[in-house]
């Protein structure tokens, strides 16, 4: 491997350490309040939570479709991940803004942050992938998309599993249904939800919203960045 290779895979590495690591004492507890919590909403809320956000992922994904650029062909790994590494700090700094303005506009106008960040988030998804060389026309690189969103989104237990499908992800796309409508969209938006809670929160808040917008939107996009990135190297570089 080249020396930017050799670099790329000892942060793989260290990153798919993390990712299979076993949930914690804390994270365990989190899990059982959010569960607990999750429980005391009417069906009604969850079905209604549910669609409303498999609508909102399905229409950014159909219109992301066709505005992302074609798959980037015959580039070396760094050259790749240069130009990846400038989309996520293009949608950092616009999440960081929108989170910024949305967060100064109290609680109506902080509503409106979900489906925003939401946008912008599956939109640097689709970019990444291009420049990492897939046709985001496939619809099985569109579910492997909602793999790493749920992946950088999740909590520990759910991580984990949802590591070893991208990990083993020629085998595991042969399995997919050939619908979209298949996929679990119910665990999607309840680990999505139950994990930005918290994080965004606060930005309902007068005053403090702005600020707490501002960094919130700006760590969970270079979260997402991060993510992505190394699911990326997973399928470039050799299995160790």
């Amino acid at each position: 491997m080249t020396p930017d290779e050799q670099q790329a895979y000892q942060e793989l590495r260290a990153w798919q350490q993390r990712m299979q690591r076993p949930p914690s004492a804390m994270s365990r507890f989190a899990r059982h309040v959010q569960t607990r919590l999750n429980g005391l909403l009417p069906e009604r809320v969850h079905q209604a939570l549910t669609t409303a956000i498999k609508q909102m992922v399905r229409g950014v994904l159909f219109g992301s479709m066709h505005t992302t650029r074609q798959p980037l062909q015959q580039a070396t790994l760094a050259q790749r991940e240069a130009a990846v590494r400038i989309r996520i700090k293009y949608y950092r700094n616009t999440a960081a803004a929108e989170g910024a303005v949305t967060g100064a506009g109290g609680f109506l106008l902080g509503l409106a942050d979900f489906p925003l960040l939401l946008g912008i988030k599956l939109k640097l998804l689709f970019d990444v992938a291009a420049l990492y060389g897939h046709n985001v026309h496939d619809y099985t690189e569109r579910l492997y998309l909602l793999h790493v969103f749920q992946l950088a989104f999740s909590s520990q237990q759910t991580r984990n599993e949802v590591y070893q499908r991208l990990a083993n992800w020629d085998a595991y796309r042969q399995t997919l249904p050939t619908d979209v409508q298949a996929f679990d969209w119910r665990t999607f938006q309840q680990e999505y939800r139950d994990y930005i809670d918290l994080a965004k929160l606060a930005q309902l808040l007068p005053i403090v919203g702005a600020a707490v917008g501002l960094v919130a939107n700006y760590r969970l996009l270079e979260q997402l960045g991060d993510t992505a990135m190394n699911c990326y190297r997973m399928r470039m570089l050799p299995a160790s």
